[in-house]
């Protein structure tokens, strides 16, 4: 959606150095990202796993 969008807007928990994170791990380039921020007062929620017998 960031390639269709007008703006694209990216809220990030930590903001690093350039070059820290792997760039296999990015979902969004930063070409497409025109404004950032950095959220606050994140709650971490913990998934849960549902599994069946089979």
């Amino acid at each position: 959606m960031a390639m269709a969008g007008k703006i694209t807007i990216a809220e990030v928990e930590e903001l690093v150095p350039a070059g820290t994170l792997d760039p296999d791990a990015i979902h969004t380039p930063g070409i497409y990202v025109n404004r950032i921020f950095q959220g606050v007062n994140y709650e971490k929620r913990i998934e849960q796993r549902t599994t069946r017998t089979l």
